[in-house]
């Protein structure tokens, strides 16, 4: 198994973009009740975390089929280290009451793009 850091360091020296991220995959560990009644605080939270520019995406993913909501989570931090995004994650409303239980790992971002357009006069965006 090769190190983290000599993976990251030898991403960067093939030219991939070796972005670090930190991923948080998130569970419910209680009744649908209790993540519902978790949802109003965790999401100030998350908005929290954006507007501090520690938030990069979050949110539900499905089940295998694609075809039903499951309740798991996905959230991205930027982060300075793990233990900073471990920090963010236990922050959570959701995680802190129990409601959910997380996973983390550190995330690397090399490959993929995406579309950013901005209308300058009508204010609106769309990121493809």
């Amino acid at each position: 198994m090769v190190a983290w850091a000599e993976y990251k360091s030898q991403a960067k020296e093939r030219g991939a973009l070796a972005l670090e991220l930190y991923a948080a995959h998130s569970t419910p560990a209680m009744a649908p009740e209790d993540v519902k009644a978790n949802l109003p605080d965790h999401l100030a939270y998350q908005a929290q975390l954006e507007r501090a520019g520690q938030l990069a995406f979050a949110g539900p993913m499905s089940d295998e089929s694609g075809d039903h909501m499951q309740g798991v989570g996905l959230i991205i931090y930027r982060a300075d280290s793990l233990e900073a995004a471990r920090a963010l994650a236990e922050g959570d409303p959701m995680h802190k009451s129990g409601a959910r239980t997380f996973i983390l790992r550190r995330w690397m971002i090399n490959e993929g793009s995406f579309s950013l357009s901005v209308g300058l006069s009508t204010g609106g965006t769309t990121l493809a």
